[in-house]
């Protein structure tokens, strides 16, 4: 009998969890029942500070399938999903939010693509229920993604997917820090499936998901497969070593051929404070690739778990 692996992150979601389950089990667990499939479902708190893991626990006491993986702090929500990854056993497995904002049926039509031999399948988001700044937001991130990284990343981007124990396995034994799960399924290559769905608009409860943690994702998944930036750091400064030869040439010329003085203190200041903000916008980039480096040598694990109920 196939088994499928349902994984929730959870993250001050106490307001969601029983209605999550409660969809949950009435869209998903009858049919998989009644279609002979197995299941697992593995709840993962990432150090919500609410009343989660109490509920958690409640849910754990009606359904003997569920296990429950407690992280001894917040490690984001893809380690989170590695933490999941480390202790899940089905044939393949499924990623999907605890916010009800990703109807957990579709996890059916996932599963579908599976049995029809595709080793990921895609939730891709057709729209989103979410504020203008979002919809922004998100839609720069992917196209810049797209652009500068990985070609083959939905325009619209994707959270819910099932994946099969081949990537499982993959993941699985990753050791790379500042993670980006869905881009490493997507670099993976393995032949990939994608669905559409609207994303609904959150109901209950108050999103963590912060203006500072959304530019540090963008930061490390950028990093993560790309090298643009710091290509971008090396022939911008060899642009701007050409203009600067190109200029002192011309001021050299107009100098003794044409007895044109030097350009004031003005142009000299402000050449200058363009050169040092250049300057410093590369040492940034650098250093956000140092850090990574720094970070990766130093061998910590991406998640420390507090205790698990199976």
């Amino acid at each position: 009998m196939p088994k499928l692996s349902i994984l929730i992150p959870v993250y001050f979601n106490e307001s969601n969890l029983l209605k999550t389950y409660d969809l949950l089990n009435k869209d998903v667990l009858f049919e998989l029942d009644s279609s002979g499939f197995d299941y697992e479902i593995i709840f993962v708190d990432d150090g919500s500070g609410d009343n989660s893991f109490e509920i958690l626990q409640q849910l754990k006491s009606k359904n003997s399938k569920i296990k429950i993986v407690k992280l001894s702090r917040n490690f984001g929500t893809n380690n989170a999903i590695l933490a999941g990854i480390s202790i899940a056993n089905g044939d393949c497995l499924t990623v999907i939010s605890a916010d009800l904002q990703d109807p957990p049926k579709i996890i059916l039509e996932l599963l579908e693509k599976w049995q029809k031999g595709f080793k990921v399948s895609l939730a891709v988001r057709e729209s989103r229920s979410d504020p203008l700044i979002s919809k922004i937001f998100s839609a720069l991130f992917y196209k810049i993604f797209r652009l500068l990284a990985l070609k083959n990343m939905p325009k619209k981007g994707f959270d819910t997917f099932l994946i099969d124990r081949k990537v499982v396995d993959f993941l699985k034994n990753n050791f790379e820090k500042n993670i980006f799960i869905n881009g490493l399924i997507l670099w993976s290559g393995y032949k990939t499936a994608e669905i559409s769905y609207i994303r609904q608009k959150r109901l209950d409860g108050k999103s963590r998901w912060t203006f500072a943690k959304k530019f540090k994702y963008f930061i490390d998944c950028i990093i993560a497969f790309s090298y643009t930036p710091i290509r971008f750091v090396a022939i911008g400064g060899l642009i701007i070593s050409l203009l600067s030869f190109l200029y002192f040439g011309m001021i050299v010329f107009n100098y003794f051929f044409y007895k044109v003085a030097i350009a004031g203190w003005s142009s000299i200041v402000c050449l200058i404070l363009l050169s040092f903000g250049i300057q410093m916008i590369s040492i940034g980039i650098i250093g956000e690739y140092l850090w990574r480096t720094l970070d990766s040598t130093r061998n910590r694990p991406n998640f420390v778990i507090d205790e698990i109920i199976e």
